[in-house]
């Protein structure tokens, strides 16, 4: 980011935003984030390619897409400007039938409404604006909805985001698309989702199914996804909303314990990042609502920003 972005810089000689979600500072390694986006932009090319090679030869990307959100005008936003504008990292949505066991489902996933698009589009937009704000990632104003049924087309977004996954349903062969797609180098990102009940049905209907031989393992504090741009040894839940607002608490059912779990691949490289009782989601959709905790804001932004320099550095 240049001097006429809005940032000063601390006597340490980190960047400091203007403010976070809540107006609370936020604090980066500018020259950090950096360095780790000059090494990512010389692989990247070949990253992608790797992906692309799949479909044998080359193909279109879909053009952005929206779809009417679960949540309706909670989680509506206005399209920015820009939409059109092509970037280096774009927020990919994964679409999927519902029919878990969050009890949650029923419509035509392909048409939107169903629990693939709780905190959508607003969470995305969000997180795409503040991904923007606080590193120099060129980020996609818009997120992208991910049908993995539009052929080969999931090859050509490395990031995937998985709202409420413990509803998915998936087709064996939606099941086998999402599983080359990780091990060619792709990125699944899966989030609010809290409870014994819902973990179960997510391993059950995904996880089992995708890589059977496969353990899911809780990632250790000092592993470098809590450590790419902001160092997070220790990190209290992330809250939901609608759980605060019914019950004064911010966790579904016997969802009270935050979880940080992955399934890796050959190399220890984290294929699929599991936020389990938390809510990511929530976090960046309510990031400019007061009445949303901003401890939990500020905590959501900061995973999300090394979540996302993670999956591309990796």
């Amino acid at each position: 980011m240049g001097d006429d972005s809005g940032h000063g810089r601390t006597s340490s000689g980190h960047c400091k935003a203007a403010s976070g979600p809540g107006g609370a500072p936020v604090y980066f390694g500018k020259e950090a984030v950096n360095t780790r986006l000059r090494r990512w932009r010389s692989a990247w090319a070949l990253c992608l390619g790797t992906l692309l090679l799949v479909a044998g030869e080359a193909y279109a990307q879909r053009a952005f897409r929206a779809y009417p959100g679960l949540e309706r005008d909670e989680a509506a936003a206005a399209l920015p400007s820009d939409y059109q504008v092509p970037g280096e990292f774009v927020f990919g949505r994964l679409m999927y039938p519902s029919g878990g066991g969050t009890g949650m489902r029923g419509g035509n996933w392909k048409e939107g409404g169903t629990t693939w698009t709780i905190d959508y589009p607003l969470g995305d937009r969000n997180f795409a604006r503040l991904l923007r704000r606080l590193t120099t990632i060129h980020v996609r104003s818009v997120e992208q909805p991910v049908d993995l049924d539009d052929g080969d087309d999931v090859f050509n977004w490395p990031f995937l985001y998985m709202d409420t996954p413990g509803s998915a349903n998936m087709t064996d062969a939606q099941i086998a698309k999402l599983r080359e797609y990780l091990l060619r180098g792709g990125f699944l990102l899966c989030d609010s989702f809290f409870g014994s009940g819902e973990w179960a049905s997510f391993q059950e209907s995904t996880l089992r199914r995708l890589f059977p031989d496969r353990p899911v393992v809780e990632l250790p504090d000092d592993h470098a996804i809590f450590h790419t741009v902001y160092d997070l040894p220790k990190r209290p839940q992330v809250r939901n909303m609608r759980s605060m607002r019914a019950r004064g608490v911010g966790y579904r059912t016997d969802g009270v314990d935050p979880h940080w779990r992955a399934v890796l691949d050959d190399e220890g490289r984290v294929m699929i990042a599991i936020m389990f009782n938390n809510d990511l989601g929530d976090a960046w959709q309510y990031a400019d609502i007061p009445e949303y905790p901003q401890a939990d804001g500020n905590l959501a932004l900061r995973l999300g920003v090394n979540i996302a320099v993670y999956d591309l550095t990796h």
